[in-house]
């Protein structure tokens, strides 16, 4: 009978030598920042609704963004229009001139249209889209209307 209790004794030490070096590993995490490793995902998670949703700066900037896109689109449209009447009278130097001008307007007029799309897209800024503004721009219209 002896012997058993030794052997009880022996394994209730085992098991509880090894529940402290886990109970010393988990308090050593903690105090050595790995509980920030472990808790890395969920605490990226609030930070990104923190840093957008929360924030009244995205919001109020993500909402003034789309109408910044949308004008750029209908500036670069216009400015295109005014070069074309102006290239009629033009002189062959100027004319080429206004081609070149033309073609680097009509780039950065897509490049604007994709941004708008690109943003109107994204899940987090959808909800700060103004209901007047179109959800989509098409990059093959003539004309851009920012008002529904």
């Amino acid at each position: 009978m002896g012997e058993i209790r030794e052997g009880a004794r022996l394994g209730a030490w085992a098991v509880a030598g090894v529940v402290g070096l886990a109970v010393l590993y988990v308090i050593g995490a903690f105090a050595f920042g790995g509980a920030m490793w472990i808790t890395a995902p969920l605490r990226g998670e609030g930070d990104e609704r923190e840093n957008t949703v929360a924030s009244g700066e995205f919001r109020q900037t993500t909402y003034e963004e789309f109408f910044g896109l949308c004008e750029a689109v209908q500036n670069a449209e216009g400015t295109i229009q005014v070069l074309q009447e102006e290239r009629k009278a033009a002189s062959e130097t100027r004319a080429t001139q206004i081609d070149q001008s033309v073609t680097a307007l009509k780039t950065t007029r897509i490049e604007s249209v994709n941004a708008y799309n690109s943003k109107a897209a994204q899940e987090h800024r959808a909800a700060f889209h103004d209901k007047d503004l179109p959800y989509r721009l098409d990059a093959t219209a003539e004309r851009t209307t920012c008002t529904n």
